[in-house]
């Protein structure tokens, strides 16, 4: 569970910056705070999937039925934690714009805003997949215990 928790971790740093970097280039270049952080989520979304899915949790799942419960388990935690960046970076945006004049110093905040709201989640969101989304994983490829006489 250590070695899968860093995994989540490492790949959770990569979709990160992904995000951050989308989020601040977007901002800057006049997007509002929403669609900034929308465009942010989106870019981080797909690789931290396929990062969880393929090296954190290692998930073979192969039929049609385990695929989908994975997908829409999976999306539907992320849209809700993408609903929570939103929340955050939009009350963050109300009230640099009121107090911040440079929007570079507004995007260093949007960022720090939108960081501390994944932050917030991370573990949460660990307990999530490993417990729902990738919890099947665990059993195909559990060995039978043997007991002594």
């Amino acid at each position: 569970m250590i070695g899968t928790f860093l995994r989540y971790g490492a790949g959770s740093l990569v979709a990160m910056a992904c995000s951050e970097i989308v989020l601040v280039g977007a901002y800057n270049l006049g997007a509002d705070s929403q669609w900034a952080t929308i465009l942010a989520w989106a870019a981080g979304a797909l690789p931290n999937y396929v990062l969880n899915r393929r090296w954190a949790w290692r998930s073979d799942t192969r039929t049609g039925g385990e695929k989908l419960r994975e997908l829409t388990l999976y999306w539907l935690i992320t849209l809700i934690t993408a609903g929570f960046a939103i929340l955050a970076t939009t009350a963050t945006d109300d009230w640099i714009m009121n107090t911040v004049t440079s929007r570079g110093a507004q995007s260093v905040l949007l960022a720090a805003a939108y960081l501390l709201a994944y932050g917030v989640v991370f573990v949460t969101k660990f307990v999530l997949f490993d417990r729902l989304v990738f919890a099947d994983r665990r059993t195909r490829h559990q060995v039978p215990s043997t007991t002594r006489a």
